[in-house]
């Protein structure tokens, strides 16, 4: 089977979106078919196109044995909604050129958000005679709505009448979670045409691992008990009620240690609300390249995934649970529904309600407080669920089934 995945976000970027459709093209090459990649010059978290790209309209080259096909955007840095619309759109039309690139192919993929590509691929599936694929990992425009980030009602509607029309004319619809794929079905698309095609891990490159003695000096970390987070920096996951849990923590945990990894929107209120309550058991790593995370989950004694209390987010799906399950490092999620199941029925973890100082800082403190054999059990079940059921082989077996019926 010949594949073209068109995304805007590949590697050397980080990031969920990156991680995915570099694991699954990859692991698609390993299964014996031909993948492509059409993306974007790499411009994510600073909105700056590295130096080797920088002038260039299309480049194409081979990351770690993928076919890559990268073509022009505008880089837009932190700013307007307006501004990243520019961005999305500029990419929208040059992707169009890469994806002409690709020769023949039977199927083309296209991940959302944001939206806007599926037409490129709608469109460059109908010429090539291929199948097109829609992935959505996270639902548009409703999850920007509802995180208040776009409020003009003309653009709203537009955006639904778009994703209506490529929700009905998608050959078939991947859907990260079980929630979205409810969602979609709710809005009049046919059971056997939605699928979910989930977050995964890579097990090979996140297991256990004795704790990093860098990571340890560099932070200070002998005889801690170290809390963590690894990801984007933005509204969407209430980061500042980690810091007011830390604070609380500070008063009573002296021991406890908060490491805080990545970049994003949010981050320079972060470093501010850190100085303005006075935290000392908090330390802000900067971006991370996805190299350093097995040494980040190595001296982590608990991973903290956070969303914000929305009822959107019952539906989600975070990639964040999956590498430290994989590591053999409890989970401690700040959320409802799906996610918060997997954590609670597999006993990877604990969950505390979103938005709940209190309740995240007496979880924390569960933690603190566990025996050897409870937190044991938790560490070995993270690894066998991430093995049995999250990794990149059975994730992408499933997937090829779904192309092939």
């Amino acid at each position: 089977m010949r594949i073209v995945y068109l995304c805007q976000h590949f590697p050397p970027e980080t990031g969920a979106p990156q991680i995915r459709v570099y694991e699954v093209s990859k692991e698609i090459l390993a299964q014996g078919h031909d993948i492509q990649v059409v993306t974007a010059f790499p411009h994510h978290p600073h909105g700056i196109i590295p130096d080797e790209y920088k002038g260039k309209k299309y480049e194409f080259e081979k990351w770690d044995g993928i076919p890559v096909h990268r073509t022009w955007i505008y880089p837009s840095k932190k700013g307007t909604f307006w501004k990243r619309l520019v961005s999305y759109f500029s990419f929208t039309f040059s992707s169009f050129y890469g994806l002409m690139k690709t020769g023949k192919v039977d199927v083309i993929i296209v991940n959302s958000p944001p939206i806007f590509l599926g037409l490129t691929g709608l469109l460059s599936a109908k010429l090539k005679g291929a199948k097109f694929v829609f992935n959505v990992a996270d639902v548009w425009p409703e999850s920007a709505v509802k995180l208040g980030l776009v409020k003009n009602k003309f653009f709203i509607k537009l955006a639904e009448i778009l994703e209506s029309f490529l929700y009905k004319h998608s050959w078939k619809i991947a859907t990260a979670t079980d929630g979205i794929k409810s969602y979609i079905i709710n809005h009049s698309q046919p059971e056997d045409k939605v699928f979910v095609l989930p977050n995964g891990v890579n097990t090979n490159f996140f297991q256990p691992e004795e704790r990093n003695a860098e990571y340890v000096e560099k932070f200070g970390l002998h005889n801690k008990f170290v809390f963590s987070y690894g990801g984007n920096l933005g509204y969407a996951q209430g980061l500042e009620y980690i810091l007011y849990a830390a604070k609380k923590i500070q008063e009573i945990v002296p021991h406890a240690h908060f490491l805080i990894a990545g970049a994003g929107p949010e981050e320079e209120k972060l470093h501010q609300l850190k100085d303005e309550l006075g935290l000392s058991n908090v330390s802000f790593l900067g971006h991370l390249p996805l190299k350093e995370m097995p040494k980040l989950f190595s001296v982590t004694d608990v991973s903290i995934v956070p969303l914000r209390d929305l009822e959107l987010f019952e539906g989600a799906r975070p990639s964040k649970i999956f590498p430290a399950a994989s590591s053999g490092v409890p989970v401690l999620y700040c959320g409802k529904g799906e996610s918060a199941e997997i954590i609670t029925t597999n006993n990877i973890g604990l969950v505390a309600m979103p938005e709940n100082v209190d309740s995240i800082t007496n979880t924390m403190f569960e933690f603190v407080e566990l025996n050897d054999e409870d937190r044991k059990a938790m560490q070995e079940n993270g690894r066998k669920l991430a093995m049995n059921e999250f990794s990149w082989t059975s994730i992408v077996k499933d997937l090829l089934q779904n192309l092939t019926k």
